[in-house]
């Protein structure tokens, strides 16, 4: 790991997350990847453990092109590394200023969409997988801007046979937390359903969902926008300002904002489920495609 990493130089820090540190490597067989460095105060070792432990046996039993590629691990005393495929583009997070059109910014959404959809379906592992942390940040992007969902730490495999587990400790992150889950421990498919409309409407706003420069009543993305979704003439108050105009039309941006509000509805059986949610994502690329008059052989069902 030391070789791969030029000593963990800082010139090949990718970035800090809760873990620790991400590097850029190269392995001895010229394979560029990202190394997952643990580091964490010892008070919070054993639970680091477990989020390490948890990330190995899922992702060692994943395979789906809209997950990330767990390519090894390093357990040697008392360090601990995950060593992943390298995603040039870095997270969704980074790009959320203007950067991507709005085509990028569905084919985003409908790639994660498929990975939670996979996670959701129990044909990886038998039974289905919550990812608890759905986030922007978690979302990492190839150099053809492919999403892959990255992060198990926090995953959890549900009980056989039920689609609810009641935890009592709630876990993930503020701004993306399932308000059901919040107030009851009750973790559902559908808590994964509510962080990727949370996401859906990062895309769609180029906001973060949580703006901790704003006052306390504008930091929370979805309180900020719930209520204008559904409203044609208002809804144009919430589009990301940098997005180019002949990128997008009005009726996609509609279906998209009626789905992203479906998805952060506050009663978790009021909300699709995320096969629904790609079905719908197809039609809506189809939509926006075929109105901006782009050609149709790129949109092909998968």
């Amino acid at each position: 790991m030391e070789e791969a990493t030029c000593s963990f130089s800082d010139e090949n820090l990718l970035g800090k997350g809760g873990f620790g540190r991400v590097y850029s490597g190269t392995l001895r067989s010229g394979k560029v990847v990202a190394i997952k460095k643990m580091e964490l105060p010892p008070f919070k070792e054993a639970e680091g453990e477990r989020e390490f432990r948890v990330e190995v046996d899922i992702l060692s039993r994943l395979d789906h092109p809209n997950l990330v590629s767990l390519i090894g691990y390093c357990a040697d005393g008392k360090h601990r590394f995950l060593v992943y495929e390298y995603m040039l583009n870095g997270n969704l997070q980074d790009h959320l200023n203007g950067l991507l059109d709005w085509p990028l910014r569905l084919k985003v959404a409908l790639g994660a969409a498929k990975g939670l959809a996979f996670l959701h379906s129990s044909s990886a592992v038998g039974i289905p997988i919550v990812h608890r942390d759905f986030k922007s940040t978690n979302i990492l992007l190839d150099a053809n801007f492919e999403a892959k969902i990255s992060d198990f730490g926090l995953a959890k495999l549900m009980p056989e046979g039920q689609g609810t587990y009641v935890t009592a400790r709630v876990l993930g992150t503020f701004g993306y937390f399932d308000p059901e889950y919040t107030s009851t421990g009750k973790l559902t498919l559908q808590s994964d359903v509510y962080a990727f409309g949370v996401v859906l409407l990062e895309l769609l706003t180029g906001r973060r969902a949580v703006e901790i420069n704003q006052g306390p009543t504008d930091q929370n993305l979805v309180l900020q926008v719930r209520h204008l979704l559904n409203d044609r003439k208002k809804l144009r108050k919430v589009i990301d300002p940098e997005l180019s105009r002949r990128s997008y039309t009005s009726e996609s941006i509609v279906m998209f904002a009626n789905l992203a509000s479906r998805c952060v509805r506050v009663e978790s059986s009021e909300r699709p489920s995320m096969a629904e949610c790609v079905k719908e994502l197809h039609i809506i690329i189809y939509t926006n495609s075929k109105g901006l008059g782009m050609p149709m052989h790129k949109l092909r069902m998968v």
